[in-house]
């Protein structure tokens, strides 16, 4: 049973964070600390967990200092540990990650992100410890097993070192699995250390990018591959030409097949031919890939991406008026200069994305497992902020920017020579609208990329700020004409764009994980002006408030609804919870265990948008629901389309039948309501009776309800009496 522990010093987030921990997968068990001090002190003396999630502010220590002491243990140098910080804490996020960090999530947290890297995290220490226990038997095995084996392996490796030329044995997860004595020779590896270990670790990024391509096109074909090859040979200053010879090879008792490569050295042939000048799979200025290398990378990408269908991007950093520089300082200058953005640049990625110098000032990154073509804009923000900051470069502060242009595959293009084309063609954009921004291919990206991303950072800094109103709509009893009850709707009240209503944000909330602290946000206040309201004597109402379909995808939901109604000290038989029927149903096992938790508390339940989704007669039945929420769409035309009065009848005459009340809201006229009184609805709400305001407002309404239904329809009064 897998065990993930949580440390953070404020209670919200810690149980935020265990909350989502849970949901990560079945039979987890999750350990949380307040105190660093305390995590470290317990851990010492227990099991190592699989997978740590911590904060970084902290009083007591912040999350650096708490993974390096973590890490100095041994048990601990292995175990993934997930720092969370706040977006404007980048910095700090990078210390950790130099202290030993596995990865860092923003906060607030995106639960679908959350919970995608933890189970990734999961499944990386789950390989981890079955590749131990595997190599601890196979060590067994060896030493108990008779010396014939060991025999026939040792004359094995007797004939890859009696070869001349060098000799490698990759699996196609890219371990090293043998190599010969020409071979540790020209590479200047040792066996020893190298066996069993990731290329990418033995030979660099750049040599394991080139071969891991070959290699899958050797397995994927089964045939053999001759290629023309420059790797680095020992250190930095030392590439050779290869001629690379692969194909598929079955090693040992092992059923999968691996790729050999032999290595022909044709170093003094293509010295003689170019003159002696040669390059590396590293730029040797900056140390990062160099174009050859970036190409092979983004190939293999690009393969696996249609495999999966998924979309990725390329970004070309431009750095602005570098050839001015180097006029005015001199190139030694400027090349110190690049070196300096390089490092930021590689600061700025996560660890999934790629990053090479593609020519003298141009930068190319590749990003991957992209949800959105937004999530590029966003990285290129980030790539943007490398520069906002002077350069120190020979004690003197040099500012510089930098123009970036994005590509989208398979939107923009299919090859990964037509996505360089267009990025360098956004780079001219860029550069050709002032300078120090990015721009899409695709013109009509860069509108929307910028309005969501605004849009995003805005809504982000809202929530934080707490710029959203509560505003309250009546919901009257038609049979008395009383206000019973209302709902609470939000509204954004921007600093510069005023009351935005909440069908331009909510569905952004529900992207970018912020969706569950707004919700939370509502009710608590709606739920203690409602207490309030008590206190004053206005009883008898309930107070509606909507859940999204997102917050049913996981657990705990309703354990926050229950958290609020007792810190507002607001009885749960005064609160109505509204959601649709499409988030039961797409949900339906967590949401039928929250709904029966929330309905043994006494909170009453109502299906919101009813006779827009499924309208599944099963499900009503098997939910402990009490009122059907009859959607605006078929009341608007109820007193001129049959279509719509019939399935308002129907609606109503379903709920009826099974003991449920029914409501209609959007009433905006006198016939609307007629009808709907007519068809013995039971409840209604519109701005017809009252539009949605403020708490003043709702009080002063709440004072004198008996005239809201009588001033709009004077016609009940009569019949009343």
């Amino acid at each position: 049973m897998a065990r993930i522990v949580v440390i953070d010093d404020r209670v919200t987030n810690r149980n935020i964070l265990t909350r989502l921990a849970l949901s990560v997968e079945e039979g987890l068990q999750v350990q949380s600390f307040s105190s660093p001090l305390d995590a470290l002190s317990r851990l010492q003396h227990a099991v190592p967990p699989d997978l740590i999630i911590t904060d970084y502010n902290m009083p007591e220590m912040d999350g650096a200092t708490f993974i390096a002491t973590l890490r100095e243990q041994p048990d601990f140098d292995d175990i993934p540990i997930v720092v969370v910080t706040v977006y404007e804490d980048r910095d700090f996020c990078y210390r950790a990650l130099e202290a030993g960090a596995t990865d860092f999530l923003l906060s607030p947290v995106d639960h679908l992100e959350f919970r995608a890297r933890a189970r990734n995290l999961l499944t990386i220490r789950r390989q981890q410890k079955l590749l131990a226990e595997r190599a601890r038997d196979l060590e067994r095995a060896l030493r108990d097993r008779s010396f014939g084996v060991g025999d026939r392996q040792h004359d094995i490796q007797a004939i890859f070192d009696a070869l001349p030329v060098p000799l490698d044995i990759v699996d196609r997860h890219g371990r090293l699995l043998a190599v010969n004595a020409a071979h540790e020779k020209l590479f200047e590896i040792d066996r020893r250390t190298s066996i069993g270990r990731h290329i990418s670790r033995v030979y660099g990024e750049g040599h394991a990018t080139r071969h891991n391509v070959r290699n899958e096109k050797v397995l994927d074909s089964g045939a053999p591959l001759t290629t023309p090859n420059r790797d680095l040979t020992g250190d930095a200053s030392s590439a050779r030409d290869l001629v690379n010879v692969k194909g598929p090879f079955l090693f040992g008792d092992s059923h999968d097949e691996s790729v050999l490569t032999i290595s022909l050295d044709v170093s003094d042939l293509v010295s003689e031919a170019a003159g002696g000048k040669r390059s590396s799979g590293n730029d040797t200025l900056t140390q990062l890939p160099n174009a050859e290398a970036f190409h092979d990378r983004a190939e293999m990408e690009l393969s696996r991406a249609r495999r999966q269908h998924e979309m990725l991007a390329i970004l070309i950093v431009d750095v602005d008026r570098l050839k001015g520089i180097n006029d005015a300082f001199g190139r030694p200058f400027g090349d110190e200069l690049l070196r300096a953005v390089a490092g930021r640049l590689a600061k700025r990625l996560r660890e999934t994305d790629h990053i090479a110098r593609l020519r003298s000032d141009e930068f190319a990154v590749l990003q991957v497992g992209m949800k959105r073509p937004d999530d590029a804009a966003e990285l290129a923000r980030r790539l943007s902020d490398a520069f906002s900051e002077p350069f120190l470069i020979n004690r003197q502060e040099i500012h510089i920017s930098a123009s970036t242009g994005i590509t989208l595959f398979p939107a923009d293009g299919r090859t990964v020579e037509t996505l360089l084309k267009n990025a360098d063609l956004a780079v001219y954009r860029a550069k050709a609208s002032g300078r120090d921004g990015y721009r899409f291919f695709a013109a009509e990206m860069n509108i929307a990329a910028r309005r969501a991303v605004t849009l995003e950072r805005e809504l982000r800094q809202a929530i934080a700020a707490e710029q959203f109103l509560v505003h309250y709509q009546p919901q009257i009893e038609l049979s008395t004409g009383r206000i019973i009850g209302m709902e609470a709707l939000v509204r954004w009240n921007h600093p510069h764009r005023g009351i935005v209503r909440p069908g331009e944000f909510i569905g952004l909330a529900e992207d970018i994980g912020l969706i569950a602290p707004l919700t939370a946000w509502i009710m608590r206040t709606a739920c203690a002006q409602h207490s309030e309201w008590r206190n004053k004597g206005f009883t008898g109402m309930q107070l509606s408030v909507n859940l999204s379909p997102v917050q049913f995808r996981e657990r705990g939901v309703e354990l926050m609804v229950e958290r609020i109604l007792k810190d507002t000290r607001l009885h749960p038989s005064s609160l109505d919870i509204e959601l649709t029927e499409n988030a039961v149903i797409e949900n339906s096992q967590t949401a039928a265990a929250s709904l029966r938790y929330l309905n043994q508390l006494g909170v009453s339940l109502s299906i919101d948008d009813f006779g827009t989704g499924y309208s599944s007669l099963a499900y009503v039945k098997r939910l402990p629901v009490q009122r059907l929420k009859i959607d605006q769409s078929f009341v608007q035309n109820i007193d001129q389309s049959t279509n719509d009065e019939v399935i308002v009848r129907a609606i109503i005459n379903l709920g009826h039948s099974l003991g449920l009340r029914v409501i209609a809201e959007g009433v905006e006229t006198a016939a609307q309501l007629a009808c709907l009184r007519q068809l013995e609805c039971d409840e209604v709400q519109g701005d017809y009776l009252s539009p949605p305001v403020d708490a003043a407002g709702f009080e002063r309404r709440i004072r004198t309800d008996d005239s809201i239904i009588w001033r709009a329809c004077p016609e009940f009064l009569e019949e009343q009496d």
